[in-house]
C-alpha cells in the first residue's frame, strides 16, 4: 500500500474516532462513557503513532515509549475517577 493510501486512511480513522468522541461525551457522564471515550482516544493515539509517525516500522521501544505514555494518562484518569 502506498504511503499516501495509508495517510488517507489515517485521516479518515481519526475523523470516524473524533466523532465517535464527541458523541460519546454528549451521551452523558458516566464511568462507562468516560472509559469509551478514553478507549476511542486510545485507537486515535495508536493510529497517529502507527499511521502518521509511521512508527510501525520503529524499534520496539520506541513505540511502546510513545503508545505508553497515552495509555498511562488514560489509566491514571480512569484511576482517577475512581477514587
Amino acid at each position: 500500500m502506498s504511503a499516501s493510501k495509508v495517510l488517507i486512511g489515517c485521516w479518515l480513522a481519526l475523523v470516524v474516532l473524533s466523532t465517535a468522541t464527541v458523541l460519546l461525551g454528549n451521551a452523558g457522564s458516566t464511568l462507562l462513557l468516560a472509559g469509551a471515550v478514553l478507549a476511542v482516544a486510545l485507537v486515535k493515539a495508536w493510529v497517529i503513532t502507527e499511521g502518521f509517525m509511521e512508527l510501525r516500522h520503529a524499534p520496539p521501544m520506541w513505540r511502546l515509549l510513545l503508545f505508553g505514555w497515552p495509555l498511562a494518562m488514560a489509566g491514571g484518569i480512569l484511576l482517577a475517577m475512581n477514587l
